[in-house]
């Protein structure tokens, strides 16, 4: 005798989200019931609540940044050390406190009259006060004011370097660790290690865009403020945080007006900083007319600009690279600048513009551009989140800028300026 079974076609599972029927074979869905949904959020809210404590302590990505930030500077360091022979017998510090950090030392030290018998004391009005201030303050715990600013520098570039990785995976998980990378290999990355202004306000600039982006406006305005006590360059971070509030998801249509007046903080440093100029010299402006008189940084023709440049390009022996370096910086800075206009993205156009006017039409020839790419970091969020996608773009740009880099470390902390 055959027995013959006779199977019955089962029914497929209806997907998640399709509404049940009678014919369905599957149990019928347990809702949790109010109860089991309140415990759930507090185990939710608790959750978040843990991370925002725990944030200081970050992930794999903060801290492959900050093994790049550290492996970078003993990189460098190592390199000085190798191209000092022949070429300087200066002290370390020494080597890493010229210009710059002389000026912002004397200005701690002796405030903005300028040491006792200073001749060109009224240069120093050019020079925002957060890095003095600072140093004055650190000067009660580290006797060395030039260990002190290297100091500074030093803990500022690994704020950056976690800051820089956590905005680049707000963009595209995976790619912190390529856009660290691209900045820390940048041509000018130098004055990342140097007593200079770069750093401290990088450290306070990109924490101040990630939380824009994260919706925290009013952190983000404070750390703005905090950045355009350091550099005028806060006006430009101010001009982006406002176009980004005013076009952003998380900005005016989910914040709405009563954020809006924090956006006015960032002014407030640098409207204290002229009053505090008309005080003493009776010109708001003190800061520009410095620079136009001690730097040559008076307007001129775009194209003027870039003449003046070549020319000192050619007639210029032992600075005639860093000039053509500033001449490369300025063409990446115009393409950056229509890039963000062409793609839209009118927050980084706010922010990049007025760079473009004041470092190639505001001075009679390039000056600092090279530095000042330091503070373009939609280049490198560009750079990383492309090199993340395809490897080869990343290799391309770190065949061009890393041994630059390498020259300009070498050039710099051996008494040649190089931006």
């Amino acid at each position: 005798m055959v027995v013959t079974e006779i199977h019955k076609p089962v029914a497929a599972p209806a997907p998640a989200d399709a509404e049940a029927t009678p014919g369905d074979l599957a149990a019928p869905a347990q809702h949790p019931t109010p109860a089991q949904s309140a415990t759930g959020d507090a185990r939710d809210e608790a959750a978040a609540a843990a991370a925002e404590r725990r944030w200081w302590l970050g992930g794999p990505a903060d801290r492959t940044a900050l093994l790049i930030w550290f492996f970078w500077h003993v990189a460098t360091y190592v390199y000085m050390v190798l191209a000092a022979p022949g070429r300087t017998d200066a002290p370390l510090l020494d080597r890493l406190t010229p210009w710059d950090s002389d000026n912002f030392i004397t200005i701690a030290q002796h405030g903005y009259d300028g040491s006792p018998g200073m001749a060109d004391a009224p240069k120093l009005s050019a020079f925002f006060p957060g890095i003095p201030l600072l140093l004055r303050y650190l000067h009660v715990f580290v006797s060395d004011w030039s260990l002190a600013i290297v100091l500074v520098s030093l803990v500022a570039s690994a704020v950056v370097a976690v800051a820089l990785s956590r905005l680049s995976e707000s963009f595209r998980e995976g790619t912190g660790t390529w856009t660290v990378l691209a900045f820390f290999l940048s041509p000018f990355a130098v004055f990342m290690l140097a007593g200079y202004s770069e750093a401290p306000f990088l450290a306070l600039a990109i924490p101040a865009w990630l939380l824009a982006r994260r919706g925290r406006w009013e952190a983000a305005a404070v750390c703005a403020a905090f950045a355009s006590s350091i550099r005028v360059s806060g006006l430009f971070l101010l001009a982006g945080l406002v176009i980004q509030f005013l076009v952003a998801e998380n900005g005016l249509r989910g914040k709405g007006w009563r954020t809006a007046p924090w956006l006015a903080l960032p002014a407030v440093p640098v409207l204290a900083y002229m009053a505090y100029l008309w005080s003493r010299t009776g010109d708001l402006l003190a800061w520009k007319h410095a620079e136009a008189d001690y730097w040559g940084r008076f307007a001129e023709w775009p194209w003027q600009v870039f003449v003046n440049t070549w020319n000192r390009s050619l007639e210029e022996s032992v600075l005639r690279t860093s000039y053509r370096e500033e001449i490369l910086a300025a063409l990446v800075l115009a393409a950056l600048v229509v890039w963000q206009a062409v793609r839209r993205r009118w927050g980084n156009l706010a922010y990049l513009a007025p760079q473009a006017v004041a470092l190639l039409a505001m001075s009679s020839f390039y000056m600092s551009v090279g530095r000042a790419s330091l503070l373009w970091w939609p280049l490198y969020l560009s750079v990383g989140i492309a090199g993340a996608r395809r490897p080869w773009v990343f290799m391309a740009y770190v065949a061009v800028a890393a041994p630059v880099m390498a020259i300009n470390v070498g050039n710099f902390t051996t008494g040649a300026w190089v931006g």
